[in-house]
């Protein structure tokens, strides 16, 4: 931003170089592709990935059904951990036997987590396909709003970043050629530039 000040604050300074108005320039037009470029990417970002998650809602919402599940029997499983309260063990004692209809009206049974302690004869609601294999549950709308927020800022801050490292790329190797130039002229000046006995 300072170098960006200095375009209109130094423009006609005999101290301005020309590898300071490059880099006030850069900063400039680095500054207003992130301002501009990088929130543009992100909103595209976001809205392309915005409509492909509504697709992916609608064709979850078909293909998976709320079917009832009855508990047959617990499964007793032996316990890996001896604390009862950590979250393996009350997974442990919530797994059961269970059958269900599938949609297409088969007949299943297999072994399930409950959502809730159970006893034998409880039902509850799982998520099944077609075919009745056991599915997760379906994204909604607004999960797929979220994540297509995240895909938006996401993308916008990785187009800043690759923006702002092109401009410090561009703004070393100016500075290198600075050096390079000090150098070339320190050598044409002489070693012994400024010493009271050489003469100069």
């Amino acid at each position: 931003m300072r170098a960006m000040r200095g375009v209109w604050r130094w423009r006609h300074s005999p101290l301005w170089r020309r590898s300071d108005r490059i880099e006030a320039w850069v900063a400039l037009a680095a500054a207003l592709l992130i301002a501009l470029g990088a929130t543009s990417a992100g909103w595209a970002a976001g809205r392309a990935a915005h409509g492909a998650l509504l697709d992916t809602v609608r064709i979850q919402h078909q293909q998976r059904h709320l079917v009832w599940v009855t508990v047959d029997r617990l499964v007793s499983r032996t316990p890996l951990d001896p604390d009862p309260e950590t979250a393996s063990q009350r997974d442990a004692h919530r797994r059961v036997l269970a059958r269900w209809s599938a949609p297409d009206g088969s007949g299943r049974i297999g072994e399930l987590a409950a959502p809730r302690p159970v006893e034998p004869g409880d039902r509850f609601r799982i998520w099944s396909d077609g075919r009745g294999r056991v599915m997760p549950r379906p994204m909604d709308v607004s999960t797929a709003g979220t994540h297509a927020v995240l895909a938006g800022l996401g993308t916008a801050a990785g187009v800043g970043m690759m923006i702002e490292g092109a401009r410090r790329l561009v703004g070393w190797h100016l500075m290198v050629r600075r050096f390079r130039r000090w150098d070339r002229e320190w050598e044409r000046a002489g070693q012994d530039w400024g010493r009271a006995d050489a003469g100069s």
